[in-house]
């Protein structure tokens, strides 16, 4: 595809060497705000202090900033003109609970500690966004929303975007998602989604003296098995991911519940919901064999969709991505920005550097690369605010 010829992206591009190099000065600044932010444990729904933590630093930095009814953080720095809204995003909860030992280790390389890269170099790159624009002298023209959602994972299933984007008084002209990972990551859209659990539980009347009395983990190892019977096209493409098993107390007692947790992925929303139909079917027809309590919760839903690839802001954005030196990796996602393609918003999510050992507890994320990571966020909204990305 030809690339797009702008004097002002032109500019952009020109200068993000220079823009990586400053931001090295800075390296303190966006770790310390990395620490603070990442060892406040943030498990969906309950996201409030490390919320107050955010809203502080914007205070700190002079932005309008206040927490919406859904527990959103909100910062937003008021453009030259204001005549275009920028909705830069990062959800701020992490998989993991309070109980888990937050606490990070940094190296002269690399962070270590659990939800670093997903998602609180996300959210820390936020707290440091009106900083590094007042390091480089980059003053926008439109208004720059900063947000950190809230309840995005899980069962919460975007609810802090989603509800940000029904009540919002201003138009929003463009998304940007930040995600700790991947460096070089290009998501311009969103392919079909349906989450859900099956619980397999035995009654408290359950007869035990029966013939092969059953387990609830042989009944969820059941569930499974016909699951992966079902067959699935080559087009559209689709899979379930079985992504969590959890059942049982010790070795001598018989398993009462065991849960299975899965997603439908697929590239067709019709598709996903004739998936989730037949899964359901399974449910129901064990459930009635086994004379077991066997349900299906299926909580989430994404649709399918975004923004083409010949869009000016993937056009723009994949140039950037080379300009630091690295090829574009084009991906569909489930996060964010499903939200913003339900509200025909132009968006994208980009990652910040390198990172390994993700969703586990010594998941890390590498410094170097992320200075190249924050040049191409800034450079995505120099190109945004500069009129760049406008679709004719």
């Amino acid at each position: 595809m030809t690339p797009i010829q702008n004097p002002v992206l032109d500019q952009i591009l020109k200068s993000m060497p220079e823009v990586s190099s400053q931001l090295k000065d800075l390296r303190e600044i966006i770790l310390a705000n990395l620490i603070m932010i990442g060892e406040t444990p943030a498990p969906s729904f309950k996201e409030e202090r490390r919320i107050r933590l955010l809203l502080d630093r914007f205070t700190e930095a002079g932005l309008n900033a206040s927490a919406d009814e859904a527990g959103n953080g909100i910062g937003i720095l008021e453009g030259i003109n204001g005549d275009k809204n920028i909705l830069v995003v990062a959800h701020a909860d992490t998989i993991y609970s309070e109980k888990v030992d937050h606490s990070f280790t940094i190296t002269p390389d690399e962070v270590i500690g659990p939800g670093v890269a997903d998602n609180s170099l996300g959210v820390a790159v936020l707290a440091s966004l009106p900083t590094i624009l007042d390091k480089l002298n980059i003053k926008l023209k439109s208004n720059l929303i900063i947000m950190a959602g809230t309840r995005s994972l899980g069962r919460g299933n975007l609810e802090g975007l989603r509800f940000f984007l029904s009540n919002s008084k201003s138009p929003i002209n463009f998304g940007l998602c930040v995600e700790g990972v991947k460096l070089g990551r290009l998501s311009h859209q969103s392919i079909g989604m349906i989450r859900g659990d099956i619980t397999c539980s035995i009654p408290e009347q359950y007869d035990w003296s029966r013939f092969g009395t059953q387990s609830a983990i042989l009944t969820l190892n059941e569930v499974i098995n016909k699951i992966n019977d079902i067959r699935l096209p080559k087009r559209p493409k689709a899979s379930i991911v079985m992504g969590s098993i959890e059942g049982g107390g010790t070795y001598g007692n018989v398993a009462t519940q065991a849960k299975l947790k899965f997603e439908i992925r697929s590239e067709s929303a019709e598709l996903s919901r004739e998936i989730g139909d037949r899964i359901e079917e399974i449910v129901l027809e064990l459930s009635s064999v086994h004379g077991e309590n066997v349900t299906l919760d299926m909580f989430a839903k994404r649709e399918p969709g975004g923004i083409p690839f010949s869009h000016p802001l993937v056009r723009c954005t994949r140039q950037i991505i080379q300009g630091i030196g690295i090829e574009p990796r084009l991906a569909p996602s489930v996060s964010e920005l499903a939200a913003f393609i339900d509200y025909n918003i132009p968006a994208l999510t980009l990652g910040v550097t390198a990172g390994d050992h993700l969703n586990e507890l010594n998941e890390s994320i590498e410094i170097e690369p992320m200075f190249k990571g924050i040049a191409q966020i800034v450079a995505t909204l120099q190109a945004i605010d500069g009129g760049c990305c406008e679709q004719d």
